[in-house]
């Protein structure tokens, strides 16, 4: 059989999980909280299933669900979305983000991405015939220059993939990116997909920069979006788009043949969960303590590092350690200091390699003091 991703490897983040537990490591690689999600919600999953919604939900998604989130976005970013003809309930944020480009991208399609960039993106776009046009962010603020985005377009560019908070670099967007951003995609007549997974873990007071608060951009925008990230419970993988009904169509003509719909009980006990207007309330608290509390915990090691904006991730420098390169450094960390992270060069289209890991703090204190010591010990 001839491949259509003959380049797709396993993941990073399984290679490093995998070895994690074969050397019995500390394991801050992959991104999830090794916590539980809130006793509450489990509660109400449970009373879901005992209620009886154990077969197939509405293909959008569950109605009251849909619409908690419209409301929640069209008061926080002065949006006018629809329930009904706007968003979608999906199977995680990837599948979203996936079904997006499925819908989006012709054979022969140029996609911009930005490099550090999540692995789902890139192999999306060649699955559908695209060609992945990365475009190399620079450490240590990985903020893109507009003018080379706008030198890069051609005939042939389709779409452009954002990402903020951004993953892996937990730096954000600004108001001024966002409007550099819009008027480059209304100029050039493109699409994005902006993936916004991470919009209510920021720190420092910043406020999170949807596509959704910019008319033009919303216009030409699939906004993708993870309950797993925010509630602490990645493996229940849900998720929702959305974007202008024109735009949601053609979304859900693909998505009714990928996964149809998805796991009825766990939306119906988040339609409940998030009426409390509370809800997402003291997130980005919550992190940025443990941001703060890891990086207190590691600031007389050697390591550099510029602290995260956003995400449940922070960038390490480990240059004045070792010369060698960041691959080979996690797979030293991990077997003989037992310490798991994830190298960042993976995440680059190009393999440029900056001698950063990056670790995340999604993790109980108790972790993050045990990492911190084998950190402090190199």
């Amino acid at each position: 059989m001839i491949s259509k991703l003959p380049n797709v490897t396993t993941t990073i983040f399984a290679v490093m999980s995998k070895m994690a537990q074969e050397y019995n490591a500390i394991n801050i690689s992959q991104g999830y909280p090794n916590f539980e999600s809130d006793p509450l919600l489990i509660q109400m999953v449970n009373e879901a299933m005992k209620s009886g919604f154990n077969q197939y939900a509405p293909m959008p998604g569950d109605p009251l669900l849909r619409e908690l989130i419209v409301d929640k976005m069209n008061q926080a970013y002065g949006s006018s979305y629809e329930a009904q003809t706007d968003i979608t309930i999906t199977a995680g944020a990837t599948q979203a983000i996936f079904t997006a480009i499925a819908a989006t991208v012709h054979h022969g399609d140029e996609v911009i991405v930005f490099s550090p960039a999540y692995d789902c993106y890139e192999p999306a776009v060649e699955l559908f015939g695209g060609t992945p046009r990365a475009i190399q962010l620079s450490s240590p603020d990985f903020k893109p220059d507009w003018d080379e985005v706008a030198e890069t377009i051609n005939d042939k560019t389709k779409l452009i993939i954002i990402n903020s908070p951004h993953n892996p670099s937990g730096t954000l967007l600004d108001k001024a990116d966002m409007e550099a951003l819009e008027r480059i995609v209304v100029d050039n007549d493109l699409y994005v997909i902006s993936d916004e997974v991470y919009e209510h873990i920021i720190f420092d007071g910043e406020e999170h920069q949807s596509a959704a608060r910019y008319p033009s951009l919303a216009e030409r925008t699939f906004i993708t979006a993870s309950f797993g990230k925010t509630f602490h419970n990645t493996g229940w993988k849900l998720g929702y788009c959305v974007a202008p009904s024109v735009l949601m169509t053609e979304f859900r003509k693909v998505h009714q043949y990928n996964v149809f719909s998805v796991n009825h009980p766990i939306q119906k006990a988040l339609s409940e969960y998030i009426s409390n207007p509370e809800t997402y309330g003291g997130l980005g608290a919550f992190y940025q303590g443990k941001r703060d509390l890891f990086l207190d915990l590691i600031s007389s090691s050697r390591f550099k590092f510029k602290p995260s904006k956003g995400t449940y991730f922070q960038l390490l420098d480990y240059s004045e350690i070792s010369d060698l390169g960041d691959l080979e450094f996690t797979r030293w960390l991990t077997q003989e200091k037992g310490l798991a992270t994830i190298p960042t060069s993976v995440f680059n289209r190009s393999g440029a390699d900056f001698k950063q890991v990056r670790v995340c703090f999604a993790k109980t204190d108790e972790t993050l003091k045990a990492a911190a010591e084998i950190i402090n010990s190199l």
